[in-house]
């Protein structure tokens, strides 16, 4: 999952002397990748779960070395501590690694930093069109491609079926307006809360969609997350509390709180994405009957998410890494490891082949990826949400009204977006 709470970085600010003694750097420390042996080698740092998915990835990396006698050194790395750490390797040029999975949001950082390789006209972009075109679109920067989609995800509606019968609804909501409809219901004609919601900004996003809002209009470099569209979303949340169709969210523990009352049947509904659909599934309302867990897209769409190859400029050898990452990124690769994983792939025709068009959680979330709404892939995405999440707590608990809050957000963003609008 992708946490964009966490990312809190520093504005970096590309200028031509720090792409030139990044390139001086590179250029002095990256060393030669051939082992004593002969045979080549390069590092891949994984930010995947070590226990839950790195084991899978790691069944196809020695597959791949077998096939192109290339050794791959696979490292995992703690994810909230990577971007950071990649930042501080590439720059000096030393102990980075070939091949990086970068969250969808570090991309066009890296990129603007120098510290990509450009994967245009390269092995390691093959068949380009199959790419699903949110995932696809968080590898672009100025007009140039700088990583491979590698997994995605999006936010969907979960619901409880069975409390949804119970408050008189065979179907979920499609849109914002029956979700608080559904959600009130259920919460006065069952003993379940109706929708439990994460207070992190992240989890805002859906209800600003709904209104046509986002946080930025990176085309038109303009400040969008205060105006009247993205105020009636944060609106609508706060009214959704006063109704009674939610409750007010812990702030200290949201994310677990919300799972928690979801899996024991306390809430029937929460937004969440794939990540989460293990960890549910061994909850009394669903470990017994699988099926009682209902996967749904809402009509706006919800933020993408997820995960991308990257090579390292300063690879002492950019081929192999190329080879690397066009077998890892393949159709064939994706499908076992959405298979084995039930993890979302970014290619259109992997959600086509035997195994993971009857795969329940993936066909699930299909229509899911469809209505998924790119996110700005800027340079400073990593600094969205630190000011969001707070505002969003701030307007949870009464310190600020919706227009104060999204009006400090987008104080914020001009703060590290200074010529915006």
């Amino acid at each position: 999952m992708a946490d964009p709470s966490k990312e809190q970085q520093m504005r970096l600010v590309r200028t031509g002397s720090v792409v030139a003694s990044i390139t001086l750097a590179m250029t002095a420390c990256a060393g030669d990748n051939d082992t004593a042996d002969g045979d080549r080698e390069i590092t891949f740092w994984d930010t995947a779960d070590p226990e839950n998915e790195a084991p899978a990835f790691e069944e196809q990396i020695r597959e791949f070395e077998e096939e192109h006698d290339i050794i791959v050194n696979h490292q995992t790395v703690p994810f909230d501590e990577t971007q950071d750490m990649f930042k501080t390797a590439a720059e000096s040029g030393e102990d980075a690694p070939d091949v990086l999975r970068s969250e969808v949001a570090w991309t066009a950082e890296f990129a603007s930093l120098g510290l990509l390789a450009e994967l245009d006209d390269t092995p390691a972009l093959h068949n380009p069109d199959d790419f699903l075109e949110g995932p696809y679109s968080s590898t672009q920067y100025d007009g140039s491609t700088y990583a491979v989609p590698q997994v995605t995800d999006s936010l969907a509606l979960l619901y409880n079926r069975d409390l949804l019968a119970e408050a008189g609804y065979e179907d979920p909501p499609e849109t914002m307006a029956e979700l608080t409809e559904v959600a009130i219901s259920v919460s006065e004609d069952t003993d379940a809360t109706g929708l439990y919601l994460n207070p992190e900004g992240y989890f805002l996003l859906p209800f600003l969609y709904a209104h046509g809002a986002d946080l930025l209009d990176d085309q038109a470099e303009a400040v969008t997350v205060n105006e009247p569209a993205a105020v009636s979303g944060l609106e609508d949340v706060l009214d959704l509390i006063a109704d009674g169709g939610a409750v007010e969210p812990d702030l200290a523990e949201g994310y677990d709180n919300m799972q928690g009352a979801f899996r024991d049947g306390d809430a029937a509904m929460i937004l969440n994405g794939p990540w989460a659909i293990g960890d549910l599934m061994g909850g009394p309302q669903f470990e017994d009957d699988p099926d009682n867990l209902g996967v749904a897209a809402l009509e706006a769409g919800a933020p993408v998410g997820g995960h991308n190859y990257a090579a390292y400029a300063g690879s002492a050898d950019l081929d192999a890494a190329h080879e690397f990452i066009a077998f890892m990124a393949s159709a064939d690769t994706q499908q076992a490891i959405s298979e084995e994983l039930g993890l979302l792939p970014s290619r259109a025709s992997v959600y086509e082949a035997d195994g993971v068009a009857d795969h329940e959680i993936i066909s699930a979330f299909e229509p899911v990826m469809e209505a998924a709404q790119p996110r700005p892939w800027i340079p400073e995405a990593g600094q969205l949400f630190e000011p969001l999440d707070q505002a969003y707590e701030e307007a949870l608990i009464g310190e600020s009204t919706p227009q104060e809050a999204l009006d400090d957000v987008a104080e914020a963003y001009q703060g590290f977006l200074p010529d915006w609008e």
